[in-house]
């Protein structure tokens, strides 16, 4: 089970990537004060927490309702990782994540941007809650299912001493820091996207067959 924790975690935090989160944090933030920014930090990785929380518990429930097979889900939660890490590769992540400048501008001018944009989408993304989903369906047992869940609060309290910490982060890495530490995560999470992609491939031609 400590296995299964680590790489799920692992995986999670990739596709969460609050790293790639944190130029967004820092812009929406501005010329809030030290415990403004810490405040809003906390309250969206809460907002991110119940986000992925439901999805994880309740997303199978949904695609059923809606009658998606969990292979198609699966794909289509490939595409959305991989082309995350490619906008991860490329620098357009918060491009890919819409937040554009008219978005941008709208998010500064907001009194409170920790539910939007900042929880979502940057943070709960489609690639994270497709990711949740597909994990629910792969690890039924009581004891895989509570294993994956406390992924999900452990990211939480990471990417909030990571966005607490952001301006002081960015201030010793620098953008260009920043940028090779995004770089190599775009390369983790393309893999990730592609792994769950051909192995969905894989479960239908076995169907098939």
């Amino acid at each position: 089970m400590i296995i299964l924790f680590f790489t799920v975690f692992a995986a999670l935090f990739s596709v969460v990537n609050p790293l790639g989160t944190m130029p967004v944090f820092i812009g929406v933030t501005e010329t809030n004060s030290r415990d403004e920014r810490n405040k809003t930090a906390l309250k969206a990785s809460v907002y991110m927490f119940l986000i992925l929380s439901v999805a994880y518990f309740a997303g199978k429930f949904i695609i059923q309702f809606f009658g998606i097979s969990i292979e198609s889900l699966r794909i289509a939660g490939g595409l959305i990782i991989a082309s995350s890490g490619f906008a991860l590769l490329t620098g357009n992540f918060s491009k890919h994540k819409g937040m554009d400048q008219k978005v941008h501008e709208e998010a500064v001018m907001k009194e409170d941007s920790s539910l939007t944009p900042l929880a979502i989408p940057m943070l709960a993304g489609p690639g994270s809650i497709s990711l949740l989903i597909s994990l629910n369906e792969n690890y039924s047992t009581f004891w895989e299912t509570i294993t994956v869940f406390l992924t999900i609060p452990a990211v939480g309290i990471v990417t909030y001493l990571i966005l607490r910490s952001s301006h002081y982060i960015f201030s010793k890495m620098g953008a260009s820091g920043l940028n090779s530490v995004s770089r190599i995560i775009g390369f983790i999470v393309i893999a990730i996207g592609i792994e769950y992609i051909i192995t969905s491939v894989m479960a239908l031609v076995k169907q098939l067959i």
